[in-house]
């Protein structure tokens, strides 16, 4: 059984997504949190697998939350609930370890796909988020969405073989366990190709790295099962 904190100031937001979550029997809500102070008491009374915080809450916002959580309940994953016109704060949550992102406005079974995904302990970027994600960095200086694509894409050359269709799996959103049977390989093995794919990319995180992938357009078709 996941066991899942929601935290949005929104009484409706959390009903829909308690209600959405509700709909699959291996998912259990433990508890509701109304901004980000609550949210962080609330995962060290009932450390849930999984807590789904709204980016922007009165008090402390989602993004300072997710950063308290992660520091003192490694062990609860973040999924982030985003809108439209939040990308910078969508950034500033990857950088702070969030490992999933979703679109508010999203389909309700991607909520419980990206919920399944951080609970097995692998990032889970909305399609819709990865987008804007590559999207934003190239419109505020980063370089031009194709001078990204192609330093992605270098980027990404640099990896071994191996180490780029774990990368692929992983921009899909697919934990060790779940790569490790695609590839036919020990889950040990595929947690070292992932080390080395985060040091080698330069990043700090899972989600990060899924943002590279998407990049760099080698990220598996959703339908892929």
């Amino acid at each position: 059984m996941i066991r899942v904190l929601i935290a949005d100031d929104e009484p409706m937001i959390r009903a829909g997504v308690r209600a959405v979550l509700a709909s699959d029997p291996g998912i259990e809500v433990v508890a509701e949190a109304c901004d980000g102070r609550e949210a962080v008491e609330s995962v060290r009374r009932h450390r849930p697998a999984v807590v789904v915080l709204d980016i922007r809450m009165p008090g402390m916002n989602g993004i300072d939350a997710a950063a308290e959580i992660r520091s003192t309940a490694p062990g609860t994953g973040v999924v982030m609930l985003t809108t439209f016109g939040e990308d910078d704060y969508i950034l500033r949550a990857l950088g702070g370890g969030a490992a999933g992102f979703l679109i508010k406005s999203g389909e309700p079974e991607e909520l419980i796909t990206g919920v399944r995904a951080v609970a097995g302990g692998a990032a889970y970027l909305s399609p819709k988020v990865a987008a804007r994600v590559v999207a934003h960095l190239a419109a505020t200086g980063a370089g031009a969405l194709a001078g990204r694509r192609s330093a992605a894409r270098a980027r990404v050359d640099s990896l071994t073989t191996r180490e780029r269709e774990v990368l692929a799996f992983l921009g899909g959103g697919l934990s060790n366990g779940q790569i490790a049977r695609r590839l036919h390989v020990v889950e040990g093995t595929v947690k070292a190709h992932v080390s080395s794919i985060l040091a080698r990319l330069g990043v700090d995180n899972r989600a990060a790295a899924a943002v590279v992938a998407h990049e760099a357009g080698i990220v598996p078709p959703p339908s892929q099962p």
